[in-house]
């Protein structure tokens, strides 16, 4: 386990499928993810396979707070596109819960995947990609040191219209400036 100060990470476990198709389903959840049709079991049992053949440290986890005296799953991360030389990586996440939305546990996670990164896994660079619409997302991620790099126009296309995709990341200089804050 990884533990933050309000949440945990874990490993996925094929027990955890169900409620991923919850989250994955839920229009309101996979507004923004790159989710745009509805999945089906069958799929998200072949992707859990798939997970064997990744390297470990790829491998998603299940964020979990604490629900009385055991824990209760409230979403998932990964770091994956893991590049060894320039130890450099992308992250994702998703909080499938939603009653657990705008109460921080956003900023939390992520500032827990980045101590993930840069302690566990070495990392030098941590970047991810988001929809510019998504604006409580670009604040957690502002928030735990995340500098906009850059901007794909219209990158994206969900619910018949265009999106620009925009560019975060963060090194580990900075994160380090940030921790000693």
């Amino acid at each position: 386990m990884i533990y933050g100060e309000r949440i945990r990470f874990r490993r996925a476990e094929k027990t955890d499928i169900p409620l991923f198709m919850e989250w994955i389903n839920d229009p309101e959840v996979t507004k923004g993810l790159t989710i745009y049709l509805p999945m089906g079991l069958w799929e998200e049992e072949e992707w859990f396979a798939g997970l064997a053949k990744c390297p470990q440290a790829e491998r998603p986890l299940v964020v979990e707070v604490p629900d009385g005296d055991s824990w209760r799953a409230i979403g998932n991360v990964s770091v994956f596109n893991i590049d060894a030389v320039v130890r450099s990586a992308e992250v994702g996440i998703m909080l499938g819960d939603k009653t657990i939305w705008n109460q921080g546990y956003g900023t939390e996670t992520m500032r827990l995947l980045l101590k993930h990164g840069f302690e566990a896994l070495n990392l030098n660079r941590i970047q991810l990609y988001v929809y510019e619409k998504n604006i409580w997302a670009i604040r957690a991620y502002e928030k735990v040191g995340f500098v906009h790099e850059g901007r794909r126009r219209e990158a994206h296309y969900k619910n018949g219209k265009y999106e620009d995709i925009l560019t975060m990341s963060v090194l580990r200089s900075e994160w380090k400036k940030e921790m000693e804050l």
